[in-house]
């Protein structure tokens, strides 16, 4: 009989967030397939796990997914993590996933923390439902293709995106540029030094004093004026 794929969502942060399910999940397999095994090897330690790690990240995963699989069809259950959050959504996993399914295995999803779910509930935003775009693209073409999908799915339901600290106020700078206003952007979600700017994009970049740390981004739902009667 073949194992299952378990695909394990990790804390953003604080670490007890981490589910009850998945610490058991991470006890149970034969192996944790991880975005950095060094990362995890903390949270795995920190809990008193001892399961072993094997690397897989965005730059192997092409190389390690047959690998996996074969384990998977000999009857050995794997989970898979990222570093923070859950894996194959902006995140390295998405390929081991689809080469399970077409393998005939089991993939089995073990949910948990998500700066985006956790982002849109203290938004405090009137819509129902939203859109999620992951990263902006650095520079060129797909930059500007991201924008235009920006543009478009604002239109109809509030953007959530992440960013890196580098580039954050830049991001917001271009925002600015194109006529966006109202932003909400939180930093550090569960952690520490968790921090919520609210307002225009101007005076949020006016607060934004740290960009160390992880950028959740919120653009919110842009009215259209109303037309001549």
């Amino acid at each position: 009989m073949a194992g299952t794929l378990f695909v394990v969502a990790t804390p953003i942060g604080n670490l007890e967030d981490i589910t009850f399910r998945a610490l058991r999940v991470l006890r149970e397999v034969a192996v944790v397939a991880a975005e950095d095994t060094r990362r995890t090897g903390q949270l795995l330690r920190h809990f008193g796990i001892a399961t072993r790690l094997v690397s897989l990240h965005s730059h192997n995963e092409g190389l390690k997914a047959e690998g996996l699989v074969d384990r998977l069809k000999r009857g050995e259950s794997v989970a898979l993590v990222s570093d923070a959050g859950t894996p194959a959504v902006s995140d390295p996993g998405s390929g081991l996933v689809r080469a399970a399914v077409a393998g005939g295995i089991r993939v089995e999803p073990v949910p948990g923390a998500s700066a985006v779910m956790a982002a849109l509930s203290a938004a405090g935003l009137p819509e129902i439902g939203f859109t999620f775009l992951g990263f902006p693209p650095a520079r060129g073409k797909d930059r500007k293709n991201w924008l235009d999908g920006l543009a478009r799915a604002t239109e109809a339901a509030p953007v959530v995106f992440f960013e890196a600290p580098h580039r954050v106020k830049a991001t917001l700078q271009e925002l600015v540029s194109l006529s966006y206003d109202q932003i909400l952007v939180f930093r550090e979600v569960t952690k520490l030094h968790e921090s919520v700017y609210r307002g225009s994009i101007t005076e949020v970049l006016e607060q934004l004093t740290v960009v160390a740390g992880e950028f959740t981004l919120i653009v919110p739902r842009r009215i259209q004026p109303a037309g001549p009667p």
